[in-house]
């Protein structure tokens, strides 16, 4: 598979339109089915963390004030990734926050983002829940550090893209995993799903 960027937010809330903004980001490089490069960083919005976020997330308001600005942040992580494909779980959450963010330094997202909740989904039918720490314990990956941490869950994200990657090679028997075939993957319905991976042994 070609390189991807695999980012995490933590941030005020959940909605950028309703003022919300991200607090922390980080950026695994997976190239060759391992992560090549790191980027992580606390950001400084200008907005108060609540009191149940910082609880949830372990980071705090004085954390903050010392933070670099969100601007200069975003112009970094954005240089870093430059144009490879880009990764979240729950990637709608993220993407959100990337363009509202990527927006307010006047620069846009020219990339596709692939969702490794939709993808786990439709691969792994019967976990019992597909909230990252719950596939990190079914398909027993390694904890990365604290959950709701930017860079442990862009880690822990990053194993279990890699091991999507490995159940459609191994089970599925599919010789070239691409993010297209990805995004194909986690647009399909539960019933279009053997449809998609029949036509992609095929290729």
């Amino acid at each position: 598979m070609e390189a991807v960027a695999v980012i995490d937010f933590e941030t005020t809330g959940l909605s950028p339109a309703q003022g919300d903004r991200a607090t922390e980001i980080a950026a695994v490089i997976v190239r060759d089915g391992r992560v090549v490069d790191r980027y992580q960083s606390l950001m400084n919005a200008g907005v108060r963390i609540p009191a149940h976020i910082e609880s949830l997330t372990g980071i705090s308001n004085a954390m903050i004030r010392s933070a670099p600005t969100a601007a200069q942040v975003m112009r970094e992580v954005a240089d870093f990734i430059g144009g490879i494909p880009m990764v979240a779980h729950n990637a709608a959450f993220d993407a959100k926050f990337w363009d509202a963010e990527l927006a307010r330094i006047e620069r846009a997202r020219k990339q596709d983002f692939v969702c490794s909740l939709l993808l786990s989904r439709r691969l792994f039918p019967l976990a019992p829940s597909h909230r990252l720490g719950a596939l990190v314990e079914y398909a027993r990956l390694p904890v990365a550090g604290r959950f709701h941490r930017a860079l442990a869950d862009a880690e822990m994200a990053a194993s279990l893209l890699l091991r999507l990657e490995e159940e459609l090679r191994q089970r599925h028997q599919i010789a070239q995993v691409s993010v297209e075939l990805l995004c194909r993957i986690q647009r399909a319905s539960k019933a279009q799903l053997p449809k998609c991976l029949a036509a992609a042994r095929e290729r």
